[in-house]
C-alpha cells in the first residue's frame, strides 16, 4: 500500500481548511519508508502535516525534485526541526540542486538556505544516476531530454556563470505498483514525457498508472501542449493529479483527453 499526501500545493481541498501556497510538498509512505518529496516555500507543509497527523520526525528521506525556492524553501524549517534530533533523514537530489538562480523580474529564486548549512545537519546523496530507495521506489536522477518539444526554454539564469538555466537538476520519483508505475514530479522542467519515458526504462516497465505533481505547462508553446496531451492520452492513465505549475488552460486541455483528478493541500491518495 502506498499513501501519498499532498502537504503543500497552490490549491487546497474544499472544506478541509488546509493552507496553500504557490509551491509543492508531498509525503510518500510506502514499504516502511517515510519520504518527503520537496519542502514547499515556507513552513506550510509542516503545519499541514500536523493537521493530517503525519509525524515528520519519522522521515527517512527528503527528496528534492530541483533547486527552486518553491520546492526547497521549507528546508530552513527542517534545519531547526532536526538539529537536535538523533534521527535525521537523508537528502537525495541531483548534483546542481543548490546552485543559485535568478532573473531580472523575480530576483533570486534558488534554494534560500546555504548549501553549507544543509550539509551541516543532513547527509546528502547527490546523484545523476537513478537511486533505488527500495526495489520499488526510485529517485530517477538526471532526466535525459530526448524529444523535440520539451525543455527548450530556460528558466532564468544560473547566478555563478550568468548563463541560461535549463534546470538540469530537475528529477522525479517512480513507484512500482502491481497496476503500473506511479510518477511523482515537482515541476517537470525536464518535460513530463521525458520523465515518463525515463521512468519506464529505469523500472523496466511499460505501464504508467498515475502521475502526481506539477507539469509546467503554463505558457508553453502549442506544439508542446498538444504533443504532451497526445502522449498522456496514449498512456491511458487511471488518474492524473496535475497540480502546482500545470496551469489552468493546460488542465482544461488535459481534462478533455485523460482522467484528471482534483488536487490540493490535504489530499490523501492511496494505491
Amino acid at each position: 500500500m502506498y499513501t501519498i499526501t499532498i502537504l503543500a500545493d497552490n490549491n487546497t481541498i474544499t472544506d478541509r481548511y488546509f493552507l496553500g501556497e504557490p509551491a509543492l510538498s508531498i509525503l510518500i509512505e510506502a514499504e516502511g519508508k517515510n519520504i518527503l518529496f520537496d519542502t514547499g516555500y515556507s513552513d506550510v507543509f509542516i503545519q499541514n502535516a500536523a493537521k493530517c497527523n503525519k509525524d515528520l520526525s519519522k522521515l527517512d528521506y527528503i527528496i528534492l525534485s530541483h533547486g527552486h525556492n518553491d520546492h526547497t524553501g521549507g528546508l530552513k524549517y527542517l534545519l531547526d526541526y532536526f538539529k537536535y534530533k538523533n534521527h535525521k533523514p537523508e537528502i537525495i537530489a541531483c548534483l546542481d540542486v543548490f546552485k543559485q538562480r535568478y532573473d531580472n523580474i523575480d530576483g533570486d529564486f534558488g534554494c534560500p538556505v546555504e548549501k553549507i548549512q544543509i550539509e551541516s545537519i543532513f547527509n546528502i546523496k547527490y546523484t545523476k544516476e537513478p537511486y533505488f530507495i527500495t526495489d520499488n521506489i526510485v529517485f530517477l536522477g538526471e532526466i535525459p531530454r530526448n524529444n523535440d518539444f520539451e525543455a527548450k526554454q530556460p528558466v532564468g539564469l544560473l547566478k555563478e556563470s550568468n548563463v541560461p538555466d535549463f534546470v538540469q537538476d530537475d528529477s522525479a520519483v517512480a513507484l512500482k505498483t502491481g497496476k503500473g508505475l506511479v510518477i511523482i514530479t515537482g515541476c517537470s522542467h525536464a518535460g513530463i514525457v521525458n520523465i515518463c519515458e525515463h521512468a519506464k526504462q529505469v523500472c523496466k516497465a511499460d505501464k504508467i498508472f498515475s502521475i502526481i505533481g506539477g507539469l509546467h505547462l503554463e505558457n508553453v508553446t502549442q506544439k508542446q501542449l498538444e504533443s504532451t496531451a497526445e502522449y498522456l492520452k496514449n498512456l491511458n492513465l487511471s488518474s492524473l493529479y496535475a497540480c502546482h505549475c500545470t496551469g489552468f488552460q493546460a488542465q482544461c486541455r488535459l481534462n478533455s483527453i485523460t482522467n484528471i483528478k482534483e488536487s490540493g493541500s490535504g489530499l490523501e491518495i492511496k494505491f
